[in-house]
């Protein structure tokens, strides 16, 4: 009899062992959910309040202070040359106006790319970030953003390179869980980046 109570016992806390186990992965507790994406070895981070991106430190550049760069730009990391800026990772927040979407952000964006530009590639991209809430009435996903690659010349002004010096740049658009627009840009002399470095840049940001 006490055998028997014995091992109805120990089914029932396996039972309950095995329930918790299943609730807590329905649940996700336990599992890292901040959705945080990972920055190269050697990479610094631009943070605002609308998201973070990595920009390639050991490569020479550097964040620029708040009191020296443009009212229009939430965060910059510069490389300077022989006093050239030669490359530039930049932040905008709430750079257009009756923008909700990210396609409706990417065409905001684009538009600001400049004649004379080419543009190689759109695509839509998946950015790190938290969920949004399942029972959320917008069911925008912050973490949508669509990526537009794109060549164009430097124009000489600002201490940026020589006009006609080709250049190459990315950018990727989007809005904030918080309904923010934004836009976050890569640009650098053409064959000073490659391929993946700009893979990378895109593949570094985490949108809040």
């Amino acid at each position: 009899m006490t055998m028997t109570r014995r091992l109805h016992a120990g089914r029932r806390a396996a039972t309950a062992a095995l329930g918790l186990t299943l609730l807590l992965a329905l649940t996700g507790c336990g599992d890292d959910t901040d959705g945080k994406a990972s920055v190269p070895e050697g990479w610094s981070t631009l943070d605002t309040d609308s998201l973070s991106v990595g920009y390639p430190k050991a490569q020479g550049y550097t964040e620029q202070p708040a009191a020296e760069r443009s009212r229009s730009n939430a965060a910059v990391a510069l490389k300077v040359e022989d006093g050239i800026r030669t490359g530039m990772v930049s932040i905008q927040l709430n750079f257009a106006t009756g923008v909700s979407d990210a396609a409706e952000a990417a065409a905001a964006a684009g538009a600001g790319i400049g004649l004379g530009s080419t543009r190689k590639a759109t695509e839509d991209v998946r950015l790190a970030g938290p969920s949004p809430a399942r029972d959320a009435r917008d069911a925008r996903d912050a973490r949508d953003a669509r990526r537009i690659d794109y060549d164009f010349t430097a124009d000489g002004k600002d201490d940026t390179p020589n006009r006609g010096t080709p250049m190459t740049g990315v950018l990727v658009a989007g809005v904030d869980s918080g309904g923010v627009p934004f836009v976050v840009r890569l640009n650098a002399v053409k064959g000073a980046v490659e391929g993946e470095d700009l893979d990378a840049f895109v593949g570094s940001i985490t949108v809040k």
